[in-house]
């Protein structure tokens, strides 16, 4: 049984089902709080991705929620088209092995190639 509560859980689903890229994160893409955000951030701008960032820190609730949420346990947490696509670890290998690329084709996010 999940101990997510029901607005927080509510909160995850609106802002990853009315937005593109969601990246929940520590900090805000303009200060990220830690190096895993800032390699997912940098990324992002790199590729010219508009994204919405949600800082986990501003909540407690919203930072535990987040990783029941997707049954993982590290932020950030990237989601394109209200898909949990990974963390960071994950996001820097398929952005250096070329499939971040597919990814972003196949959910036709539109990116600086």
């Amino acid at each position: 049984m999940s101990n997510i509560k029901e607005e927080i859980k509510n909160f995850i689903d609106e802002n990853i089902n009315s937005n593109d890229v969601v990246l929940f994160m520590k900090g805000e893409k303009d200060f990220p709080q830690c190096g895993f955000s800032a390699t997912i951030v940098a990324i992002l701008q790199k590729l010219e991705i508009n994204f919405l960032d949600i800082n986990v820190l501003e909540s407690n609730e919203l930072r535990e929620g987040i990783k029941e949420y997707t049954d993982w346990p590290t932020i950030p947490q990237l989601y394109l088209k209200g898909e949990f696509i990974g963390g960071c670890d994950i996001i820097k290998e398929l952005f250096h092995s070329g499939d971040l690329f597919k990814t972003l084709e196949e959910k036709q996010i539109t990116y600086k190639k």
